[in-house]
């Protein structure tokens, strides 16, 4: 009985065989031959070679030479060539043993050298100890930077916040604890360098617009709003970010921060807004960027800043909502993975927010201060100023390059150098060239602070004026 089904089935086979279409045979003809040539053929041939004697060897070790480790780098490159600052970055400031106006530092509320902060930060400093030689999570949390957090949280009316101990890291580590692969993030072509790296962390989408161009926003939106259309599977599990600055690091603009709050709510998209340069000096009491304009906290979904401006001390904060906010208590690799904040520096961010609290005309003060020295850089021949009259950091650009960044920079450092000999201590604003997604010209950054006296702000303003004529002209 076997034997006659299996007799039957090699019949099938045959009749199989000489119905199928010719096409269909030569096709697997070619696949049985091209199989039996891969088991059969070698998969990898010997090169030819020739041995070399030990001389010969010897010799094209000698003549070998391996690639630098570094790229090389020119001895005149202004990270190898610092200023020595002795005593503390405050109004005042010694730079290479000459006492000068500070331009330079974003002391901006100047409590630096506070006795309050300082006596806080000192008590801190006795009952502590220096540092805290955990993160987090491995008994690095203090009841001090519990109290912080729920100090910041509450100035800036938030449900929750939380501390990292490095400014760089906070804006850096927050935005992959959200953004993942595949994701898309609308980010403003001027975004700070801080920013960028968190972008590089997350492996998402990156889609540039314009500086401040709500109009190249929405082009972008609007094209991605097509593109979801087309695999509407896919669109529902994207998440879609727009990041911005509310006070731009890099140029000295803000914002314009009700536009995008509407184009967040047209397109469903989340809003990250990165104040470190905001912080302390935009609104009445000094909230940033959002009581600047009046908007709702609640209508942004993070914000992040450092507190190494206003507040004088070290460190960053996030705050927003508190499931938003606790997500990064899982995944901010800052907050996971690095010592905890010092509790010395802890301690005198908190006296700074008492401090901001109790005397909230400082902020107007810092206001018309920035922009009186707005108005008198107006006009300086072979200069221009780049940022708002509302911004305490200011940009000074060539009006016209030279052809070479090189020269740019080394024409700029001699204004500086120019500066500092008539009492005025400036700096260049510095990047990583190569690093930057969206290169900025070479600048002079100004920076002002409350401390600072009217006839200080002329005096800067007319020794850059002469400075830039002598140099320039």
């Amino acid at each position: 009985m076997a034997m006659a089904a299996e007799q039957w089935v090699l019949v099938e086979m045959v009749q199989a065989l000489y119905e199928a279409p010719a096409y269909h045979l030569i096709l697997e003809g070619i696949l049985i031959l091209w199989i039996i040539r891969l088991v059969f053929s070698k998969t990898y041939k010997l090169q030819e070679r020739s041995d070399l004697t030990a001389k010969e060897k010897e010799e094209l070790i000698e003549e070998w030479q391996p690639e630098p480790l570094v790229p090389p780098v020119s001895k005149n490159h202004p990270a190898l060539n610092y200023n020595i600052v002795s005593g503390p970055p405050t109004h005042n400031i010694v730079v290479n043993g000459k006492e000068c106006v500070n331009f330079a530092s974003f002391n901006f509320l100047g409590l630096l050298e506070n006795p309050r902060v300082k006596a806080a930060a000192l008590a801190s400093l006795k009952k502590y100890g220096v540092g805290t030689c955990g993160p987090r999570g491995f008994y690095g949390t203090f009841d001090v930077h519990l109290d912080l957090e729920e100090r910041l949280a509450t100035f800036m009316r938030t449900e929750e916040a939380i501390i990292y101990s490095y400014g760089f890291s906070t804006i850096a580590s927050a935005i992959p604890a959200y953004s993942k692969r595949g994701d898309i993030v609308f980010v403003d072509s001027a975004a700070c360098f801080a920013i960028q790296k968190g972008l590089q962390a997350s492996r998402s989408d990156i889609k540039l617009f314009k500086h401040n161009d709500v109009a190249d926003l929405e082009r972008l939106l609007k094209e991605q709003e097509i593109e979801d259309q087309k695999n509407p599977r896919k669109a529902r599990v994207t998440r879609r970010f727009i990041i911005v600055e509310g006070l731009y690091m890099n140029t000295g603009t803000i914002c314009p921060l009700p536009e995008l709050v509407k184009l967040k709510y047209k397109y469903k998209a989340r809003i990250f807004l990165e104040e470190s340069l905001s912080f302390g000096v935009l609104g009445e009491h000094g909230r940033g960027v959002t009581e600047h304009y009046g908007i709702n906290i609640d209508d942004i979904d993070l914000i992040s800043a450092n507190m190494e401006n206003a507040l004088a001390s070290v460190g960053g904060f996030c705050c927003g909502r508190s499931f938003v906010v606790d997500h990064q208590r899982l995944s901010g690799q800052g907050y996971c993975f690095s010592a905890s904040l010092p509790p010395l520096l802890a301690a005198a961010a908190i006296e700074a927010l008492n401090i901001m609290e109790e005397n909230p005309g400082i902020f107007a003060v810092l206001k018309k201060k920035c922009q009186h020295i707005h108005k008198s850089l107006q006009g300086i021949s072979g200069l221009r100023v780049v940022g708002e009259p509302l911004s305490p950091a200011l940009h000074l650009q060539l009006e016209e390059s030279t052809g070479s960044r090189e020269k740019d920079v080394q024409l700029l450092q001699e204004i500086i150098v120019h500066c500092m000999n008539e009492g005025i201590a400036l700096t260049q604003a510095r990047y990583l060239d190569k690093e930057e997604k969206c290169l900025p010209p070479p600048s002079i950054r100004v920076v002002v602070t409350v401390e600072q006296t009217e006839e200080e702000l002329e005096k800067a303003a007319s020794t850059i004026r002469e400075a830039a004529q002598a140099v320039l002209l």
